[in-house]
């Protein structure tokens, strides 16, 4: 029993390194008044990375929902789990829809509907609800060929001036329809290749079974970030396959890093799932051997992943609509864009947006340990879906 509990804690502790860093790239949206962090023209080494080191936040974060379906199916017969991972898809697609849209924009007319991270989840979710009827080997396959062939879509993108029709946007390329008046739906988050990384998570989950050997877990772990990794950097380089824009010299040396690691992310590519998740398996690996005291304040925050996802992200919001009226901005000044309280003039350097990060996490630490022990102490069925 204690093997497990210390499996799932390794599990825990990255995903809470996620979270953490996860909060930086939503601060810089609400509080950095600056360029695109990924526009090669205009950025700066420092502030793409302050974006870069979030792009393994998604990844990470659908790979281990993926990890965690299959240990919480150690616990539950088949039948239990996949009708567990169903209704909570469909809970989380809703809770897209209605509550996370409602703390992106502050708007309670809904003019600007978008469908993210937590949408591809839920239907990642509701897939792997029928795939875990599969033996692991199908399931391996069937998740390795979504994310090393979805490139191959890439050659029907839609380009130029022709919108994308909604049910391509849905699955590979991202969509911003126009309906009703003056209301936009936005795809942010095209589906594919996401069900195949949550599948590939869930084949990991097998890794941990308690009769599983963790000197030989370790090892695959690690053999398989490592190659994860070294297949990022020559397919990088030779620019032949697993991203749809290739890197380049640039203006100079630091640029051309960047362009180097400038890999797509919506819908995330080949080149960046190999970026984020290769490293991520290296870490999952070294910290079966860490026993040091800030793991156990880290995974506080891996173990109520959602309800860290939400509560950050409306302290973020509520945060700037207060910095907007005492920078002097109006009401009339509120409504200016999709999302509300954030005109495009508002927004601090760069600094002061890691100032704000720091102390959101700070806050955010006493809020998900008290929550994480009601939850460790309940047994209410709405506590699974939270």
């Amino acid at each position: 029993m204690e093997t497990t509990k210390y499996r799932v804690s390794t599990v825990d502790i990255l995903r809470g390194l996620v979270m953490i860093i996860m909060a930086l790239d939503h601060t810089r949206d609400f509080f950095h008044h600056g360029t695109d962090p990924s526009n090669l023209e205009t950025t700066t080494p420092i502030l793409f990375f302050t974006r870069w080191i979030t792009h393994f936040c998604a990844p990470v974060f659908v790979f281990l929902s993926g990890t965690s379906a299959y240990l919480s199916g150690s616990r539950k017969t088949k039948k239990e789990l996949s009708s567990f991972l169903l209704k909570r898809g469909i809970w989380l697609v809703l809770v897209e829809l209605i509550v996370f849209n409602f703390l992106l924009t502050f708007n309670p007319l809904y003019s600007f509907l978008v469908v993210q991270v937590i949408w591809v989840i839920g239907i990642s979710m509701i897939i792997l609800a029928a795939m875990i009827w599969l033996p692991i080997p199908v399931i391996f396959i069937i998740g390795m060929v979504l994310v090393f062939g979805h490139n191959l879509l890439d050659h029907f993108s839609f380009t130029g001036k022709t919108p994308t029709p909604l049910g391509w946007g849905l699955l590979h390329q991202q969509a911003f329809i126009p309906y009703g008046n003056g209301r936009i739906f936005g795809v942010l988050y095209p589906l594919i290749p996401w069900p195949g990384v949550m599948m590939l998570g869930y084949c990991l989950g097998s890794l941990y079974r308690t009769e599983y050997p963790a000197v030989k877990r370790r090892k695959q772990l690690l053999v398989a970030g490592l190659a994860c990794t070294i297949l990022f950097v020559l397919l990088r380089w030779s620019n032949l396959y697993g991203d749809p824009f290739v890197w380049g010299t640039q203006r100079n040396m630091a640029i051309t890093v960047v362009s180097f690691f400038n890999t797509n992310k919506y819908p995330p590519s080949l080149l960046f799932l190999l970026m984020t998740l290769g490293p991520a398996l290296i870490v999952l690996s070294l910290l079966e051997k860490v026993n040091a005291g800030w793991t156990k304040i880290v995974s506080i925050y891996g173990r109520v992943p959602f309800f860290y996802f939400l509560v950050h992200f409306f302290v973020i919001h509520f945060v700037c609509m207060i910095l907007f009226f005492i920078n002097g901005h109006t009401m009339a000044q509120a409504n200016t864009g999709m999302i509300l309280f954030k005109p495009e003039d508002f927004g601090y350097s760069l600094g002061v947006v890691y100032l704000i990060w720091i102390g959101l996490v700070l806050l955010m630490y006493p809020l998900c340990k008290a929550y994480g022990k009601y939850k460790a102490s309940h047994s209410h069925w709405w506590l699974s879906y939270l």
